[in-house]
């Protein structure tokens, strides 16, 4: 599964909007190569959720506002790349426990993985430790508190684990949106915004 240089490879479906923060990639990806030694590819690779491509790369990223609705092949490869060792990293955009995203894709997991299998992250996981500290977990958005979606701040990730690892890192928090701005503009941020992507990369590759 593993590949020479890192590819932020973005999962398309059928049902939704998958095509979101279209800026954030690029965001990121310049954030890997400031603040690690890691080899990226410079452009995200699109891959559609039912094909065997997905299983090319160790790092996906889902996200949208609307539907999830997996088919059939679509649910199979999902299942199957997470069981290989994949890792995806799902943002639901609305940032709202109790919207359209976020209730259609914790029921395709249920359906996958069982009713309890979305879990939680302690605020002490490796995940806010492995490059950067973190101590009070996951980092807050300025879309958590806009007046949009639930207008809550949440205050933790979810998870469901697989073999002692996370396999499925779920947010509500919408990071999609807080990183989707041109790269070059970074450097009029009080604080690097994008810091916790680095973290969540790192950990989902094994490399620190």
């Amino acid at each position: 599964m593993p590949q020479s240089k890192f590819t932020f490879a973005r999962l398309k479906y059928q049902s939704g909007d998958w095509d979101t923060d279209q800026r954030m990639p690029s965001n990121v990806l310049n954030s890997m190569i400031e603040y690690t030694t890691i080899p990226v590819s410079l452009e995200e690779q699109v891959v559609d959720l039912a094909s065997d491509d997905l299983f090319k790369y160790p790092f996906c990223y889902l996200s949208g506002h609307k539907l999830v609705q997996f088919n059939q092949k679509e649910s199979a490869n999902f299942k199957q790349y997470v069981l290989n060792g994949g890792f995806v990293f799902v943002d639901d955009c609305n940032h709202d426990i109790d919207g359209l995203f976020a209730q259609s894709f914790e029921k395709q997991m249920e359906q996958l993985f069982g009713q309890r299998a979305l879990v939680k992250i302690p605020n002490d996981h490796p995940l806010y430790s492995c490059f950067f500290r973190f101590e009070d977990g996951p980092p807050t958005t300025s879309f958590e508190l806009n007046g949009w979606g639930d207008d809550l701040v949440h205050d933790y990730l979810k998870e469901i684990n697989i073999d002692g690892r996370i396999g499925i890192l779920y947010s509500n928090k919408d990071y999609g949106c807080e990183w989707d701005y041109d790269f070059r503009n970074k450097r009029f941020l009080a604080k690097d915004n994008t810091k916790f992507a680095i973290n969540i990369i790192t950990y989902a590759l094994g490399v620190v």
